[in-house]
């Protein structure tokens, strides 16, 4: 069982991982890619490369699949189609700082939405585990200055964002309250709520391609757009999938609070930009909520 859980949470960790490198690609092509028509691309070549994997199992478990029908649109349609065509949307018109601050309600809306969807309330420990990682994330984001945090602004962008968030939310609560409709392997479900959501994002699609038209398709734009499909769809899903299956929502979510610091460590290794020491202190403070939330006295609790 603990080893188990080990491989849930690096899952987590390496889910983290590719999507702090789908911020950065968002912030860095929202110019060249409109956000619809990323996120759209971003599924259609998702689908195309797993699907040939998956196939012979979808037609294998089609009968547990048409079981869980209308709960498999709702999944699809929550975390496929809707959040990151809202994060994509988000950062068209807030700042990178903007969008990860908001982010930290995610383990907060998960915990609540878990108490009372799931009857999963965790324990205290994991509650001030989640206060201290909240505390080391705002000290990142406000680089260890109040007046940098007391300057920061809001914009549309920002609620956006906040229904990327509630979305997110959603999608781990449901995907953990109906497992038993979902026993089927991660890789194929992952290929039917592909197939289920890419579908629902191409009405948007066309209508913006009708507004603002399309994407140059330059190497660049091309490579960015099969990042998303390939590490921020197909193996951080995988990944999360498996995690919030093993170990719950609520405590999934607590992983989210390291994307700042991963992001801060792809800015150092790709941009170069240098670490400082309110990047430590931050991440030491986050890494210390995580692990106070997660001790095995907090989980009986939530399990």
């Amino acid at each position: 069982m603990a080893s188990r859980q080990g491989w849930a949470y690096a899952g987590l960790l390496l889910a983290v991982l590719c999507w702090s490198g789908n911020a950065l690609v968002a912030r860095a092509f929202h110019e060249a890619i409109p956000p619809l028509t990323l996120s759209f691309w971003r599924w259609v070549l998702a689908t195309c490369l797993l699907l040939p994997f998956v196939a012979r199992s979808i037609w294998a478990h089609r009968a547990t699949l048409r079981a869980a029908s209308w709960r498999l649109l709702i999944i699809a349609a929550l975390g496929i189609s809707s959040y990151n065509s809202l994060l994509y949307s988000a950062a068209q018109s807030t700042e990178a700082i903007n969008l990860t601050l908001v982010n930290t309600c995610l383990p907060l809306f998960t915990f609540i939405g878990g108490g009372l969807l799931l009857g999963e309330w965790p324990a205290r420990r994991a509650w001030f585990g989640m206060a201290i990682a909240a505390g080391g994330l705002i000290y990142l984001i406000s680089r260890g200055s109040w007046v940098v945090f007391s300057s920061l602004s809001f914009q549309t962008g920002d609620l956006i964002m906040l229904g990327a968030v509630v979305v997110w939310a959603l999608y781990s609560l449901l995907l953990r309250r109906w497992g038993s409709f979902l026993q089927v392997p991660p890789l194929t479900l992952l290929g039917v709520l592909m197939l289920i959501g890419t579908p629902l994002i191409l009405p948007f699609y066309l209508f913006e391609l009708s507004q603002v038209g399309g994407f140059t398709p330059t190497l660049t734009n091309l490579t960015a757009i099969a990042y998303t499909a390939i590490f921020a769809s197909l193996v951080a899903y995988l990944s999360w999938n498996h995690g919030v299956k093993t170990v719950g929502a609520a405590k999934a979510a607590m992983a989210t609070y390291l994307m700042p610091v991963f992001t801060a460590m792809l800015g150092w290794l790709v941009l170069g930009e240098g670490l400082r020491t309110f990047h430590w202190v931050g991440g030491g403070l986050i890494f210390t909520g995580l692990l106070l939330a997660t001790r095995p006295a907090a989980r009986s609790a939530v399990r």
